[in-house]
């Protein structure tokens, strides 16, 4: 079964191009799952974060990709995690799945969502409104 799609980038996340690059005839549902910057975190109001990988990163993402995509329902997986100064509603974390069936095809994507963030070593500094900051290991 294809990776379409597994990368680390610095660039914005497209959601889209996730979307039709695991479409196909056989596939009877795409799932994809977007990760926003939101605006707060455990109460406390959020100005920016950013995201830090190690290089092992994209090589540990492409493995998560390929276990997912070796299970026997799905036809393709597409995901990528974005690194770099984001903004309040950009897209952290791209994933999309396509199986033949919307059940295996939402099983299969929330699995690949919970492995990526188990699995991939990326750290999110995050800055508070007040000036504080934290860092986060999280994906």
């Amino acid at each position: 079964m294809p990776v379409i799609i597994a990368e680390v980038s610095d660039q914005p996340l497209d959601v889209a191009a996730h979307e039709s690059a695991v479409g196909g005839p056989r596939a009877g549902a795409v799932v994809s799952f977007v990760g926003v910057v939101r605006d707060h975190d455990g109460g406390r109001s959020v100005a920016e974060l950013e995201y830090t990988s190690h290089p092992s990163a994209a090589q540990r993402l492409a493995d998560v990709a390929a276990a997912i995509a070796a299970e026997p329902d799905v036809l393709a997986v597409a995901v990528s995690h974005r690194i770099g100064m984001l903004k309040i509603g950009d897209a952290a974390l791209v994933a999309a799945v396509a199986c033949a069936h919307r059940a295996e095809a939402f099983a299969a994507c929330a699995r690949l969502v919970d492995e990526v963030k188990a699995q991939i070593p990326v750290w999110k500094r995050q800055v508070f409104a007040d000036g504080t900051e934290e860092w986060v290991n999280s994906a």
